[in-house]
């Protein structure tokens, strides 16, 4: 089995929808360009494949919403504290371990969603509908690859 791979340079466009029969599909519209018109031809409706972009940026968050911790409880005592992650570990080390969860940066990393589908390509308008959710805002690029 070969990893040879054919991808397609995109950008991403729009989320909409397309009727097939009474089944509503949420799909993502992508758009490529006139470099990528050799490569279309290798792909077509049905096929499956993984599509890579970064994600939506969130600056610097907490806890509660970086890693989804409940926090600590309104009441007994508690005054300001009620989002914050609790204890950092033991006092043995004298430190906190490595891999801790902790407030900090999240989003805008690189994320691959595989076993997406194309339901249609429209080589007149250079689209690209894709089943499912890709990765980032309006605007940004996505890699769409097929094995072959």
């Amino acid at each position: 089995m070969s990893g040879e791979y054919k991808k397609i340079i995109t950008k991403k466009k729009e989320m909409t929808q397309v009727w097939n029969g009474d089944a509503v599909i949420p799909v993502t519209v992508l758009l490529y360009d006139e470099k990528s018109d050799e490569a279309i031809t290798s792909f077509s409706a049905g096929d499956t494949v993984s599509v890579t972009g970064t994600s939506k940026g969130r600056g610097f968050q907490g806890v509660v919403k970086r890693h989804g911790f409940h926090g600590g409880p309104k009441t007994h005592g508690q005054k300001n504290r009620l989002r914050a992650p609790g204890s950092l570990g033991p006092t043995a080390p004298q430190r906190v371990l490595k891999g801790r969860k902790m407030a900090g940066h999240m989003g805008n990393v690189k994320v691959t969603v595989k076993n997406l589908h194309i339901v249609l390509i429209d080589t007149e308008h250079r689209k690209i509908l894709v089943k499912g959710p890709v990765p980032g805002m309006r605007g940004t690029r996505a890699e769409i690859k097929k094995k072959v």
